[in-house]
């Protein structure tokens, strides 16, 4: 018995042994245990064709607290991630608007307050949207929720996004539970919008509006995401509230009025009053003011 119950013990071992390499075996799939240990990845191309998800050791996380002046893009957004975690009904997302307004930080804010939870982010290029159905087969039934991210997503005549028109809705294949896939642009419908478009607009006999082909295809992709959220630019108020509270979080003293004044000069400087630019204004009065401090020590 003694015998029997050792034997019985290593064929218990040899199929778990070998349920983990045909887990391994699944292309593109990483090590199961990475994705306990990793909040986020990317996908990466072979040059043979195909690809895998490696994780990406030291992510760029934001808090979106941080965020100030698109709260209510960002409060919907965190909603449907909420519903979406607790495995609810949710949507995919579309942010779109103006360049550094926290349409990214947004997203990477997602992993950091839902990572606890179970939530992870997957970063997939543009140019590897061609792999997203492996992508897809490599989330596919993981015990954890995955958000399919695509920054700065828009596409010129002649690109390919059929892929993700199809992972998104319109595939005989339904998209995996656990999967919502969420983009940025600064295209509202992901796609240039030229003059001529309007040309194929026709009124029929009753004097309804119907748009061209081409412009119902273009329309057809962004609205295959549930959610889309704008993020405008700041007007000087809020701009300068940014940069207050990135002063803050840097430790710097410096005077209300120098640091007003010397940040409405590098917002005109760069022509752009984001939150990015205010997080490199603070940046480099930081350090213009570390260097100063170090000098005068000399």
């Amino acid at each position: 018995m003694a015998r029997l119950g050792d034997l019985l013990s290593r064929l218990e071992r040899v199929l778990e042994l070998m349920e983990r390499a045909l887990e391994r075996a699944v292309p593109g799939r990483p090590d199961p245990e990475a994705f306990a240990r990793h909040l986020a990845f990317r996908w990466e191309p072979r040059a043979g064709g195909g690809g895998q998800l490696a994780a990406v050791r030291e992510p760029s996380l934001f808090d979106l607290d941080d965020l100030v002046g698109v709260d209510a893009a960002v409060s919907r957004l965190v909603r449907n991630t909420e519903q979406f975690v607790r495995g609810l009904p949710a949507n995919h997302v579309l942010l779109y608007g103006e360049r550094g307004t926290g349409k990214s930080s947004a997203v990477r804010g997602l992993a950091a307050r839902f990572g606890s939870r179970g939530l992870r982010l997957v970063e997939v290029h543009k140019a590897d949207l061609l792999h997203l159905p492996d992508v897809l087969a490599a989330l596919r039934d993981q015990p954890y929720r995955f958000l399919l991210f695509c920054d700065d997503l828009s596409f010129d005549q002649g690109e390919s996004w059929r892929e993700l028109k199809a992972a998104l809705e319109g595939s005989l294949e339904a998209p995996p539970a656990n999967v919502r896939i969420v983009a940025t642009s600064n295209r509202r419908h992901l796609m240039p919008e030229w003059r001529a478009d309007a040309a194929e607009a026709r009124l029929d006999e009753r004097g309804e509006l119907h748009m061209g082909e081409t412009v119902e295809e273009k329309l057809a992709l962004s609205d295959r995401f549930g959610l889309l959220l704008g993020f405008f630019g700041f007007d000087q108020a809020t701009y300068l509230t940014i940069v207050e509270r990135y002063a803050r979080k840097s430790g710097l003293a410096v005077p209300r009025e120098r640091l007003h004044g010397e940040a409405l000069r590098f917002a005109l400087e760069r022509a752009s009053r984001s939150g990015r630019t205010a997080r490199q204004f603070v940046d480099d009065l930081a350090g213009r003011c570390a260097l100063g401090e170090e000098r005068a020590e000399r």
